[in-house]
């Protein structure tokens, strides 16, 4: 059953995510970025109060890196679509689990991203979840 609403369309955009994203992790990798992406619209913390939907989560300015590349303009494929709808149906990996924040560092994770603590890194990419102090919704939503 969907964590989160969704459209045809909108598993079309996720997916699209997932790879722009995600591809160069795996399957894995993608999935972790749908996690933090479907923990982003159901936290409502952070910088991401009030993101409701896929698309408000997908091109809130400066999330998502992919969106301004053509990469992620290319139609979705099966493979994607497939993942997406694991995300939205609340599949979760970890180190995405309650993370709401990702990225690829030149080097070694840092201990905090956005003043959040270091939970795990995934080949390239360290994760960072919020404490229970700044974001208890994250560990409310599923």
């Amino acid at each position: 059953m969907a964590v989160v609403k969704s459209t045809t369309a909108d598993i079309d955009l996720l997916a699209r995510l997932l790879r722009a994203e995600g591809e160069g992790e795996g399957v894995k990798g993608m999935l972790l970025v749908g996690n933090v992406g479907i923990n982003r619209i159901r936290a409502n913390c952070s910088d991401f109060k009030g993101l409701r939907t896929i698309p408000q989560m997908v091109y809130q300015p400066h999330a998502f890196e992919a969106t301004i590349h053509g990469y992620f303009y290319q139609r979705a494929r099966d493979k994607e679509r497939r993942l997406a709808r694991r995300s939205i149906n609340g599949e979760q990996q970890w180190p995405g689990k309650y993370s709401l924040w990702y990225f690829r560092p030149p080097a070694n994770c840092p201990s905090q991203w956005y003043n959040q603590p270091f939970v795990g890194r995934y080949k390239l990419h360290c994760f960072y979840e919020p404490t229970a102090e700044t974001c208890q919704n994250v560990y409310n939503t599923f």
